[in-house]
């Protein structure tokens, strides 16, 4: 059996490698949100990724997080499109926050239909954001979402149901929307460590 060497003498002899921390790349695409992106390694939304937001229950909120990402996006003339929504949306009350119905596309398909044109959409290229209500996806079709977000370069967000958080993601960033009280937790993100505390977060906001 080898002698026991102390890993201090090997790291100060230079016989191991030391990766040595990265700062996070700044996002592109804030939050809208000023804690949420204070949270974010990057200071918001994982450009080019998938990113999961998952509820305790309909109705919370989840629309207002990604309110204000959508106004400025549809503001500067990007397309942003929504792929199966579970409700018809309201137009006024989209209109009513800044986001220009013009550059709203809404897709009407099935279950198995609306995880492949969510696909398509990413990764054409051609649009900012994709919205989606993937309830019933597995690891694989997730990732491709994930890789079809990386190839357009695109924002992908897939709403679920917060029991899928006991399942492993390949999702960049991976959001828990509580109920009560009203708050956000960082269950996984991209380039750091998921912040612990919750993050309150107003439906009004």
């Amino acid at each position: 059996m080898g002698a026991v060497v102390a890993l201090d003498s090997l790291l100060n002899a230079g016989q191991v490698w030391k990766g040595r921390p990265t700062a996070p790349v700044a996002s592109p695409q804030p939050t809208g949100h000023s804690l949420l992106d204070a949270a974010l390694p990057g200071g918001g939304w994982p450009p080019g990724a998938l990113t999961e937001i998952l509820t305790a229950a309909p109705g919370i909120g989840e629309l207002r997080l990604l309110w204000p990402t959508l106004a400025r996006l549809t503001a500067q003339g990007e397309r942003v499109v929504l792929v199966a929504p579970p409700h018809v949306p309201y137009p006024q009350a989209w209109q009513s926050v800044g986001v220009d119905l013009a550059q709203l596309a809404l897709v009407r398909a099935g279950e198995r239909e609306a995880l492949w044109a969510a696909e398509q959409c990413l990764r054409s290229g051609s649009c900012a954001a994709v919205l989606c209500w993937p309830n019933h996806a597995d690891d694989r079709a997730l990732r491709r979402l994930q890789v079809a977000a990386e190839t357009g370069q695109t924002l992908a967000f897939a709403y679920r149901d917060l029991t899928h958080a006991i399942n492993p993601s390949p999702a960049a960033l991976r959001l828990a929307m509580d109920a009560h009280p009203a708050q956000l937790r960082v269950l996984k993100c991209r380039g750091g460590l998921a912040r612990s505390a919750p993050i309150a977060f107003a439906q009004g906001l």
